[in-house]
């Protein structure tokens, strides 16, 4: 725990134990973070909150080896956290909070500390009975999904959301908004596994190994194809995806391996379709928590859950460099770091 001062003329500092990131590196087994203490304290109306739990997000061990241009360094890393307010306006503090950023962690300083500032309006009310680990662990992920949904069209009942790769933490948050909302959704996988998520009915999985993803879907919605494609994989599923989407279909597209790909401009413009792309990277902490409290309702009925959180995936601050690792290799797991 870090030493506050308050003064009745000032806000509260504290002395926050931070990851630090010096420099880019190449890869994440390059990767050397250090902890430093650094004076935190908030203006205007933000607040500061005493960090419970942040997750590893993929974004940002890219940020870490140079794949984003704008990243800054040095800087503290982590764009998820859940915390107590310690300091801010009248009736804030106490409150236990979380959020989710874009900014956060690339352009300046983040979630992998003790201690945080950041905008009141960019913090959202913990859900009563989740866990401060689970709480960390839904930003990211939910917020991606879901801005891909609102962008695209939230799906109800009588629509059909196809979302290739859904055991994927974006995956699985977009089946359970969808449900949530009434849809029907059907899931691919790149090879014969179940769907590992929580939903709100069932989701019919489709093997991408061993079946034509297209013909698959149109036979099972009697020719009509998926009104909305959530593609979390992006350039070895565009193509099935583009077969697969209804007349006016929108395809979500939130990642890509290579970035080129063959586009059909007359089967596109034929079928009235949509792409909606979605960069979370481009939303601030205020617009980030505004999507979150869209979630809100989800969480608080039981509708949403958060990702369970593994033991084995919960590291110190001290071990940062070990939770990049987890995550560089492609862990299933949501990692946390806890102070």
């Amino acid at each position: 725990m870090s030493v506050a001062e308050n003064s009745d003329v000032g806000p509260v500092t504290v002395q926050a134990r931070c990851v630090r990131l010096p420099a880019k590196v190449a890869d994440a087994a390059s990767l050397a973070p250090v902890i430093e203490t650094r004076a935190l304290s908030r203006a205007g109306n933000e607040l500061l909150i005493e960090v419970k739990a942040a997750a590893v997000n993929p974004s940002d061990v890219k940020a870490a080896t140079g794949l984003m241009p704008y990243a800054v360094f040095p800087r503290t890393p982590g764009r998820d956290y859940a915390g107590v307010v310690i300091d801010g306006p009248d009736g804030w503090i106490g409150r236990e909070v979380f959020g989710s950023s874009g900014d956060l962690g690339i352009r300046r300083d983040g979630t992998h500390a003790t201690h945080l500032v950041v905008e009141a309006d960019a913090v959202v009310e913990k859900p009563k009975g989740i866990s401060w680990e689970e709480a960390a662990g839904i930003g990211v992920p939910f917020v991606t999904a879901m801005e891909g949904l609102r962008r695209a069209g939230v799906p109800k009942a009588g629509e059909t959301l196809l979302v290739m790769g859904v055991n994927g933490k974006v995956g699985q948050a977009a089946v359970q908004i969808a449900s949530w909302h009434g849809a029907r959704v059907i899931g691919v996988v790149r090879k014969s596994e179940p769907y590992e998520g929580h939903a709100n009915s069932t989701v019919e999985v489709i093997d991408a190994s061993a079946t034509d993803v297209a013909a698959r879907v149109r036979e099972i919605t009697g020719g009509k194809g998926a009104d909305i494609v959530f593609n979390t994989v992006g350039d070895p599923y565009f193509q099935a995806a583009h077969q697969s989407l209804a007349v006016r279909g929108r395809q979500i597209l939130i990642a890509a391996i290579d970035r080129i790909v063959q586009f059909n401009i007359l089967e596109f413009y034929r079928g009235q379709h949509t792409y909606v792309g979605i960069d979370t990277l481009g939303l601030s902490s205020i617009a980030t928590g505004a999507v979150l409290r869209e979630l809100g309702p989800g969480f608080a009925s039981g509708h949403l859950k958060p990702f369970p959180i593994q033991p084995a995936a919960i590291y110190p601050l001290e071990r940062a460099r070990a939770a990049f690792i987890a995550v560089a290799g492609s862990s299933r797991d949501r990692v946390i770091l806890r102070s």
